[in-house]
C-alpha cells in the first residue's frame, strides 16, 4: 500500500522559563517573547508553567487585593502576542474568590480561564490557604483538537485525568510548578507516561525551572505519545523551548485498539461533567506536511525513546548551582563572601558558588586562630587559587585573646569548654558580616544538612548567612558532590586532602567531629529515618543501629529545633528540607 505523502499534524510545544515571584512587567515580557519564538517555530499549542505570569510560590502577596487584580492588566499586554497559536498561561484570577488558574488564549482572543481542582497542602505546598478549589474541569475543542487542561496537582490525581479523558480528549496540557528534589523528575516521568498511556491521550507538561527562595525548580518538561514515549524533554535547570508533531490518527487508533477506555467509570468528585469551551473555528488550522524527496532521518514522524543517564548526586549539584545562581541575581547581589576554614564543606559551597556567579563574583575568606592546623589554612588557599576566586586572610587569635581576657575575671575557677570554642566562630561570623555590610556581599553559610539537624553548629556563628548553600545536603552527599565535581572538572578543583582528612571544626585542639557525633555514615542513615521518614526510635533501632546511639541522635535533633528557627534559608534537594518541609514547634515535649 502507497503512504499518503500528506499528512495532518499538530505541533505542540511547552515554554519552560524562569520567572520570578511579583515581577508581573518583566514575567509579562519574557511571556510575550516566548509565545514570539513558538510562533517561529510554527507552535500551535503552546504550554507555560503554573503561575507563569506572577511567579510561583507567591504565598502571602496573594493576600494583597492589587496584586491579583494587577495581573489582569499584564494578561491584557498578553493576549495580542497569541495570533497564529493557542496559549495556556498561568496566574491568578479573582471571582468572587481566588483561583490558582490558567488563561487560555487563542488568536489574540481571551477564550476563558481553568481552575485548579486540587490544591496541595502538604511539604512545602500551602495552597488551602490562598485558593478556593476549581469546580469543574474544563476541554478546549478547536476544529483539529480537543484539549484538557489541567494544574500541576490535578495530573497526580487518577480520578481526575480519568474524568476529563473520558470527552474523548485528543491532548492534555499540564501547567506546572514542581519543585525539584532527587528522583522527583523520574517520578514526573513514570506519572506523565502512565497517565497517557492509560488513556491514549497525549499530553504536554510544561514544568517551572529557576531558584526562588528555598525551592528550585528544575524544569524537565515533557511532551509525551499516547503509547508513553516521550517526544520530548526540555533540558534540566535551563530555561528551554520544547516542541513535538502529534498525528490524530495515531491517537484515533490507539484508541480504538483499547477498548476498556469506553467503560470508565465517572468518580464522584467535582469536575464529572466537563465545560466545553469552544475555540472559535477556522481560526488554526492543521500543520500539513508533505513529505520531501529525501529525508535522512529514519521513520521521522514515529516516537523515539529518549532516554538519559540518571545521577541523582549530579542533579542535587546543578540544583544548587541554579539555586544560588537565582537567589543572587533575582535578589540584586553581585558578590558572595565565603568564610574558607580548608574543610569539606566551606570548600563544596565555595565551588557551588563559582559555578552559579563566576570566579570573579566570589570572596574566600580565611580566619585562622590558634587552633587552625597549617594543612587546613594552606588547603584553604590552595582551593582559592584552584577556582581562581579573590582570596583574604584575616588572623582572629588577637581578638580571640581579647576575649579570653575580657571573660578573665567572670570566668575564673570554670575549666574551658564550649563557650570558648564558640567565641572563635561567632568572631568569624561578625568579620563575615562586616564585609556583607561594607561591600553588599552575601554571605554564603556552610553548613551541611548533618550539622545543622543535631545542633552541631553555633547560632551567630557559622550559622552566619543569608544563604544556607548545603543545609540540605547530608555530610555524606558532601563528599559524594565534591568527587562528582572534580570528576567532571577533570581535575582535583577540592585539593584530595581536604576530601581525604578527618572532618574537625578545629576550635580546640586535635578536635574531630567523631568526638562529639557517630560517624557520618551511621549519622546520616539516623537523620534520614527520623526526619525524612518520620520513623519511631524504636523502629530505626529495628533497622540494625544501635538504641543507645539512636536516642542519642534523636535527642539532639529534637533540642536543636530553635536553632534551626533561626538558620539562613536552606536550598531544597532532599524531600523534606529544614524549613517550609518539616515544621515542629520548638515548645515541645513529645519524645517518640
Amino acid at each position: 500500500m502507497k503512504s499518503n505523502p500528506t499528512t495532518s499534524f499538530i505541533r505542540v510545544g511547552a515554554a519552560q522559563i524562569n520567572t520570578t515571584v511579583g515581577d508581573l512587567p518583566g514575567n509579562t515580557e519574557k511571556i510575550r517573547e516566548w509565545i514570539r519564538r513558538a510562533r517561529e517555530r510554527e507552535i500551535q499549542i503552546l504550554a507555560f508553567p503554573e503561575l507563569a505570569l506572577c511567579g510561583y510560590p507567591p504565598k502571602d502577596l496573594l493576600l494583597k487585593t492589587k496584586f491579583i487584580s494587577d495581573q489582569q492588566g499584564y494578561l491584557e499586554q498578553i493576549i495580542p502576542e497569541t495570533q497564529g497559536l493557542l496559549a495556556v498561561v498561568g496566574l491568578v484570577i479573582r471571582e468572587g474568590d481566588s483561583y490558582n488558574a490558567a488563561a487560555v488564549i487563542h488568536d489574540g482572543q481571551l477564550v476563558g480561564y481553568v481552575r485548579k481542582v486540587g490544591l496541595p497542602n502538604y511539604r512545602v505546598f500551602d495552597e488551602k490557604r490562598y485558593f478556593r478549589r476549581g469546580d469543574f474541569l474544563s476541554v478546549f475543542e478547536t476544529d483539529i483538537a480537543r484539549v484538557g487542561v489541567l494544574i500541576c496537582e490535578d495530573v497526580w490525581h487518577p480520578e481526575t485525568v480519568a474524568n476529563i479523558a473520558t470527552t474523548g480528549l485528543d491532548l492534555i496540557v499540564c501547567l506546572s510548578a514542581s519543585p525539584f528534589h532527587v528522583n522527583r523528575g523520574l517520578e514526573r516521568e513514570t506519572l506523565v507516561k502512565s497517565r497517557c498511556q492509560d488513556h491514549s491521550l497525549g499530553m504536554v507538561f510544561c514544568n517551572q525551572v529557576g531558584g526562588q527562595d528555598e525551592l528550585i525548580f528544575d524544569g524537565n518538561s515533557l511532551i509525551v505519545s499516547p503509547q508513553g514515549q516521550i517526544l520530548a524533554q526540555a533540558r534540566a535547570f535551563e530555561e528551554d523551548l520544547i516542541e513535538a508533531d502529534l498525528r490524530f490518527e495515531e491517537i484515533h487508533r490507539r484508541r480504538l485498539a483499547v477498548p476498556t477506555q469506553r467503560d470508565v467509570l465517572l468518580s464522584e468528585v467535582p469536575g464529572r461533567e466537563p465545560v466545553r469551551l469552544i475555540v472559535s473555528p477556522g481560526r488554526t488550522a492543521p500543520v500539513t506536511k508533505t513529505a520531501p524527496a529525501l529525508d535522512l532521518r529514519p521513520n521521522p514522524f514515529l516516537p523515539r525513546p529518549i532516554t538519559r543517564a540518571h545521577d541523582p548526586i549530579g542533579e542535587a549539584y546543578q540544583a544548587l548551582v541554579l539555586g544560588v545562581r537565582d537567589y543572587v541575581r533575582k535578589n540584586g547581589f553581585r558578590e558572595v563572601v565565603i568564610g574558607l576554614s580548608g574543610g569539606i564543606d566551606s570548600a563544596l559551597v565555595a565551588v557551588i558558588a563559582t559555578d552559579a556567579v563566576g570566579r570573579e563574583s566570589v570572596i574566600g575568606v580565611s580566619m585562622p586562630s590558634r587552633y587552625s592546623s597549617e594543612h587546613s589554612q594552606t588547603d584553604a588557599e590552595q582551593l582559592a587559587r584552584n577556582l581562581g576566586i579573590r582570596f583574604k586572610r584575616f588572623a582572629i587569635e588577637p581578638l580571640y585573646a581579647r576575649y579570653l581576657e575580657l571573660f578573665q575575671e567572670e570566668f575564673q575557677g570554670l575549666a574551658p569548654d564550649i563557650t570558648e570554642e564558640n567565641l572563635q566562630s561567632r568572631i568569624r561570623g561578625n568579620i563575615l558580616m562586616a564585609l556583607s555590610n561594607k561591600f553588599g556581599y552575601l554571605v554564603l553559610a556552610t553548613g551541611n544538612k548533618s550539622e545543622l539537624a543535631v545542633g552541631y553548629a553555633t547560632l551567630y556563628g557559622d550559622m552566619c548567612g543569608g544563604l544556607a548553600v548545603i543545609g540540605d545536603v547530608p555530610k555524606t552527599w558532601v563528599y559524594a558532590m565534591s568527587r562528582y565535581r572534580n570528576r567532571t572538572a577533570g581535575r582535583p578543583l577540592i585539593p584530595d586532602r581536604i576530601l581525604e582528612k578527618p572532618p574537625s571544626a578545629e576550635l580546640r585542639e586535635n578536635q574531630f567531629d567523631t568526638d562529639s557525633l557517630p560517624e557520618y555514615d551511621l549519622l546520616d542513615g539516623i537523620l534520614h529515618a527520623y526526619i525524612e521518614q518520620d520513623c519511631s526510635i524504636a523502629e530505626i533501632a529495628e533497622l540494625g543501629y544501635d538504641l543507645e546511639m539512636v536516642q542519642r541522635v534523636v535527642n539532639l535533633v529534637d533540642r536543636a529545633e530553635y536553632k534551626r528557627r533561626q538558620a539562613a534559608i536552606v536550598l531544597r534537594v532532599t524531600s523534606k528540607a529544614f524549613g517550609s518541609d518539616r515544621r515542629l514547634p520548638v515548645t515541645n515535649k513529645y519524645r517518640s
